[in-house]
C-alpha cells in the first residue's frame, strides 16, 4: 500500500482530523492555566499549589502515555484516540462542578489519564501512514492544532471566567472539545499500515524498555523534558506577573496574551518543512537559540517588549517540539507508538516538575527567577542536541560504510 502524500485528499483529511483532535486535547489540558490566580484566591492557596491543577493533569498524562501507546499496538490507533477524546471532553464538563480544590485535582488527574490517548498515538499514526517526504509538514500541522487548542483554551477560559466564573469556563471548554471530537471521528481514515499485536504484557514491557538502548532516543527524551519544563514555567507564572502592578491586567486581557500561540502554529509547520529540506540538526539548534533569546527578552519591564519576548520564545518552542516529535518516529527502530509515548512521558514530566519547581523560583526571586531556570534548561538542551547530532552523523557514516561493503561483495 502506498503512503499518503502531501496535496492528496487523504492527506487533507488526516491533517484536519488530527488538527481537531489536537485542538480538543490541548484546549482541555491548558484551559486551566489562566485560572491559576482565581484558584489561588478562591481556595486560599499559594501560586505553586494552584499550579497543581495543571501539574496533576500533566503527570497523570505522562504516566498514562506509556499505557496508551502500548494499548494502541493491540486495539488500533483510531479507536484509542477516539475514546480518549470523547472521555476527556465529558470529564471537562463534569470537573466544572467540583466544589473544592481537592476534588478539582481528582478530576484533573482523571482528565490526564484520558487525554493520553491522542498524543500517545497521533505521532505513530502519522509515521505509519504519511510518506516520509511529507512527514515534516504533517507533523507540523498536527503540532499547530495543539498550539491553536492550547491558545484557544486559555483565551476562552480567561474570557468566560471574567464574565461568568471558572466553572462556566470549564463547561465551555468541554462543549467545544466535544464538537471537535466528532470532527475527528468523521474525518480520520482507518490505519492502512498498522498491524495489531496480541496482548502480551511481557512482550510489550520488554519492547518499551528496549527503546532506551537507542542513544538518539534518550537524547530526544531529555530534550523533550527540558523543552516542556521551560514552556510551562513561562506560561504558568506570566499571568501572576501581569495581573500585578504595574500592569494590572484583567483575566480577559491576560487570556488574550496567549494569542501569541499563533506564531507557534506557523513555526511548527514552517520549521518542520525547513528541517525536511536542510536537516533536523541545524534547524533544531536554530529553534533552541530562538527560544533562549525570547526568554531573555521577557525580562524587559516594558509590556510590549515582554509580549514580544513571549512570542519569540513560543516560536522557538513549537519549532523545536515539532522537529523533535518527527525525529522520534525516525529514530525508533520498532514499536513507534511506544517510542512516541516515552518521548511524551518525559515531555509532560518536564511540564509537571518544571512547572511546579519554577513556582518556588517565582515566589523567591520573582520573574527573573523563572527566566533563569528557563535559560539553564535551554543551555542544557543545546548541549544535548549537539551530542544528538554527533550520534546521528555517526549512524549515517556506519550505514554508508555497510552499503559500500555490500556493493563490494
Amino acid at each position: 500500500m502506498e503512503y499518503v502524500q502531501r496535496g492528496t485528499r487523504a492527506f487533507k483529511k488526516i491533517n484536519l482530523a488530527l488538527f481537531a483532535g489536537g485542538f480538543s486535547t490541548f484546549a482541555i489540558l491548558w484551559g486551566t492555566q489562566p485560572l491559576l490566580p482565581d484558584f489561588s484566591r478562591e481556595f486560599h492557596i499559594s501560586p505553586a499549589v494552584s499550579s497543581l491543577s495543571l501539574s496533576s493533569a500533566t503527570i497523570a498524562l505522562s504516566i498514562s502515555l506509556l499505557i496508551a501507546g502500548s494499548l494502541s499496538e493491540v486495539f488500533g490507533r483510531k479507536s484509542v484516540m477516539t475514546i480518549a477524546l470523547f472521555a476527556s471532553s465529558i470529564l471537562s464538563i463534569l470537573t466544572a462542578f467540583t466544589p473544592n480544590f481537592h476534588l478539582l485535582i481528582a478530576g484533573r488527574i482523571l482528565q490526564g489519564i484520558t487525554l493520553a490517548g491522542l498524543p500517545a498515538v497521533a505521532m505513530a499514526y502519522l509515521g505509519e501512514e504519511i510518506d516520509p517526504d511529507s512527514l515534516g509538514m504533517a507533523m507540523g500541522l498536527y503540532i499547530s492544532g495543539n498550539s491553536v487548542g492550547g491558545m484557544a483554551g486559555r483565551i476562552i477560559s480567561g474570557i468566560l471566567t471574567d464574565y461568568f466564573g471558572w466553572h462556566i469556563a470549564l463547561i465551555g471548554i468541554g462543549v467545544i472539545s466535544l464538537a471537535s471530537s466528532f470532527v475527528f471521528l468523521w474525518m480520520l481514515p482507518k490505519s492502512k499500515h498498522f498491524t495489531p499485536q496480541k496482548f502480551a504484557l511481557k512482550k510489550l514491557t520488554s519492547s518499551l524498555f528496549s527503546q532506551f538502548k537507542e542513544p538518539g532516543l534518550i537524547y530526544l527524551f531529555i530534550i523533550g523534558f527540558l523543552l516542556m519544563g521551560s514552556f510551562v514555567s513561562l506560561y504558568n507564572y506570566i499571568g501572576f506577573q501581569l495581573i500585578k502592578p504595574p500592569y494590572s491586567l484583567s483575566q480577559t486581557l491576560v487570556g488574550f496574551i496567549f494569542i501569541v500561540y499563533m506564531v507557534g502554529t506557523f513555526s511548527s509547520t514552517w520549521m518542520g518543512m525547513l528541517a525536511d529540506k536542510h536537516g533536523k540538526s541545524k534547524i533544531f539548534l536554530l529553534s533552541l537559540g530562538i527560544l533562549l533569546i525570547g526568554a531573555c527578552i521577557t525580562l524587559n519591564t516594558n509590556l510590549w517588549f515582554k509580549i514580544l519576548g513571549i512570542a519569540i520564545f513560543t516560536y522557538g518552542f513549537f519549532a523545536g517540539h515539532s522537529i523533535a516529535s518527527g525525529w522520534v518516529g525516525k529514530a525508533a527502530t520498532h514499536d513507534k507508538a511506544q517510542a512516541s509515548s516515552l518521548y511524551l512521558f518525559f515531555y509532560y514530566a518536564g511540564s509537571s516538575i518544571g512547572g511546579t519547581v519554577s513556582g518556588t523560583f517565582y515566589s523567591q526571586y520573582g520573574w527573573s527567577g523563572v527566566v533563569s531556570m528557563i535559560v539553564v534548561f535551554a543551555i542544557i538542551s543545546i548541549i544535548v542536541s549537539i551530542r544528538l547530532a554527533i550520534v546521528v552523523k555517526s549512524k549515517v557514516i556506519q550505514f554508508t560504510a555497510r552499503q559500500e561493503l555490500r556493493k563490494s561483495i
